[in-house]
């Protein structure tokens, strides 16, 4: 007898061990790191904002990661992300080292 579309479940199959994990960050979320990291109003693309939308996206790569131990392609996005963000700190450390200790410390990023 064959298999009817029907018949295939939409959802796939989970193992107990496993929980669904987003990759990604939702719109809402973003929107509140926005306003609580802005430096005034309006402020989207201060290193702040930044530093923690990719922080919150690193979370949830690394999350991720501890159920799908072989998705190299993923992790060489999460590694991409970790350098920018690195890249993002070291700017804020130059340019003001008192917001860049203030952020490490909210964000509880080590170093």
């Amino acid at each position: 007898m064959a298999t009817r579309l029907d018949d295939i479940p939409a959802v796939p199959h989970l193992k107990p061990e496993q929980k669904e994990c987003p990759m990604s960050i939702t719109a809402e979320r973003k929107l509140a790191l926005v306003k609580e990291y802005a430096t005034k109003s309006g402020d989207t693309g201060s290193p702040e904002v930044q530093v923690a939308i990719l922080s919150e996206r690193i979370a949830g790569l690394t999350d991720h990661f501890k159920t799908h131990v072989n998705d190299n392609h993923s992790r060489r996005g999460l590694l991409k992300l970790v350098s920018q963000r690195r890249s993002l700190l070291d700017f804020l450390k130059s340019k003001d080292e008192a917001r860049y200790q203030k952020l490490i410390d909210k964000l509880g990023i080590r170093r």
